[in-house]
């Protein structure tokens, strides 16, 4: 762990909030799985990081929808890129596969040991069908949690915070009480510190090259806290609780 000298300690804050696909959900795995299958079936072979490059650049083009929904109109493009059939079938296959991605190993037992600490609020950039599948395999660990179903914007729209603050002052708390934890840099650590708010970011990447893919940040900012896994993070919570 890292951690910048005059950050808040982790004993400072009563909310803990996560975005969930990449930090909680490994997403990566899902797409790279569901499009290596097809390759096989066609008897091709394909560069799991080519797919996340392509996957990278179709989500910052203009058009790009909500996810997992607009995973079809990726797999599009992967399609023609890699010589790989283009079909309706294929393209719900991919969204499908993408829904049930399944979680980080340490993230569900992780999650239980903060929100015996913090409440626990996600906030994604995923569709609310999708979330109530990952939510499911994640154990219901959150107190509240926002998609783009619920804040009709995409992180890191400021508008999507702002949600976020609002119900949490709701209910009795302040935007200064929440730790913001996640692993995309151009999603969530940027904006969280142009928002004031302390970020703990997980480097879920840690020793591989590049951004995988998650949108490639115009400038990296220096988090508050600096973690490899989710488990390190609670760890650090129940060392800074003296447990």
């Amino acid at each position: 762990m890292t951690q910048k000298t005059a950050t808040k300690p982790l004993t400072a804050f009563n909310y803990v909030s996560f975005d969930v696909v990449g930090t909680l959900i490994d997403f990566e795995a899902a797409i790279t799985g569901a499009v290596e299958g097809i390759a096989a079936e066609n008897g091709l072979a394909i560069d799991r990081e080519e797919v996340l490059v392509h996957y990278r650049g179709a989500r910052r083009e203009p058009e790009a929808g909500l996810f997992p929904d607009d995973l079809g109109r990726c797999y599009a493009g992967m399609a023609a890129a890699f010589g790989l059939p283009d079909t309706p079938e294929l393209r719900s296959r991919v969204v499908e596969a993408v829904g049930e991605a399944a979680p980080f190993p340490d993230s569900a037992e992780a999650l239980a040991r903060l929100g015996g600490r913090y409440r626990l609020i996600a906030m994604t950039n995923a569709r609310r069908w999708a979330f109530e599948k990952y939510e499911a395999k994640l154990g219901f660990p959150f107190w509240a949690s926002f998609t783009t179903d619920d804040t009709g914007t995409e992180k890191p729209d400021p508008a999507f915070f702002r949600k976020v603050f609002a119900h949490v002052e709701a209910n009795g708390g302040a935007q200064g009480e929440i730790l913001h934890t996640a692993q995309s840099q151009y999603h969530d650590i940027g904006i969280s510190r142009q928002l004031g708010m302390t970020n703990a970011w997980i480097e879920r990447r840690h020793g591989q090259a590049g951004y995988g893919g998650s949108i490639e940040p115009e400038s990296f900012t220096e988090p508050d806290y600096h973690f490899r896994s989710l488990a390190e993070l609670a760890d650090a919570a129940d060392r800074a609780a003296g447990a």
